[in-house]
């Protein structure tokens, strides 16, 4: 199977199992019904994989767990609308995107398949970094609703120290990424290569 087929199933998966999660609010019987037919979408998408042989079998199945926990992730977050619950579902889907990005990794060897887990994780982190300063916004913002001035102010500082430490948290992982890339070169090259990186990232 080729990548335009395994591409072409990931979609099918995606599209089954997020069309019923996405209902503004539900009953504890539709949440539990909703619930088993993820599973059951699951169960169906998984099978699809033996289609396939070797990795491309090992992304097909990471793609399938992923959608089944986004989905999940997604249905609780429409049953119970919490910002916890928002942000769960962004982790969700950052972990997701990272179990399929490790194994269309293991396509690739040597600095080629570092650089890849490499920008994998950067996604990754970068992914739950956003998700972690949007649930503190939120949280702030709730807190400011109905306060004194003060209080409100108070989450003004906190959103904008929620979107420092999401920045941080990016730079050190596009930092990860450079200095990885850094070992396609030896010698003085590989030296200069990593001198640059720390320049352009800041680094001591």
């Amino acid at each position: 199977m080729n990548k335009l087929s395994i591409n072409a199933v990931a979609l099918a998966m995606s599209l089954a199992f997020s069309a019923g999660a996405m209902a503004q609010s539900m009953s504890k019987d539709d949440y539990k019904a909703e619930k088993h037919r993820i599973s059951t979408e699951y169960n169906t998408a998984k099978a699809s994989c033996a289609s396939f042989s070797g990795n491309a079998r090992d992304i097909c199945v990471a793609q399938a767990k992923g959608q089944e926990k986004i989905a999940k992730a997604d249905l609780d977050a429409s049953y119970k609308p919490t910002v916890k619950n928002h942000y769960e579902a962004r982790v969700a889907k950052a972990e997701a995107d990272y179990a399929v990005a490790k194994e269309r990794c293991d396509d690739q060897a040597g600095t080629a398949k570092d650089v890849c887990m490499e920008e994998a994780k950067a996604a990754k982190t970068t992914a739950k970094a956003d998700a972690k300063a949007q649930m503190k916004i939120s949280d702030a913002n709730a807190t400011a609703n109905d306060k004194s001035a003060e209080a409100r102010s108070e989450a003004r500082n906190k959103s904008v120290e929620a979107r420092k430490d999401a920045a941080a948290s990016t730079l050190d992982a596009q930092y990860g990424v450079a200095k990885e890339k850094c070992d396609t070169y030896a010698g003085s090259a590989k030296d200069y290569c990593l001198d640059q990186a720390k320049k352009n990232f800041g680094k001591p």
